[in-house]
């Protein structure tokens, strides 16, 4: 992955561990909600804030394909790529 993935990995991670109860160790191959346990509203939480921090609209049927944490990289490189363009 490149250097921006990187970041963005980070940014993505922070903002899991801010809504997680408890501390947990994150990689790129973390599933979002079968690891991490989150229900529906933290995970639309969480959505909203990474929409907002990357300024992406992730469209729900894109959403629907995004398990782990780097599925989510992925997505959002795509994204913030085609806003751009």
């Amino acid at each position: 992955m490149t250097d921006s993935s990187e970041n963005i990995r980070v940014d993505v991670i922070a903002a899991l561990k801010k809504i997680l109860p408890r501390p947990v160790a994150i990689s790129g191959a973390t599933h979002i909600v079968q690891d991490l346990g989150l229900d529906s509203l933290a995970i639309m939480n969480f959505m909203l804030e990474i929409e907002d921090r990357f300024d992406i609209s992730i469209p729900l049927d894109r959403a629907a394909d995004i398990a782990t944490v780097d599925d989510l990289v992925l997505a959002i490189e795509a994204l913030v790529k085609q806003e751009k363009a």
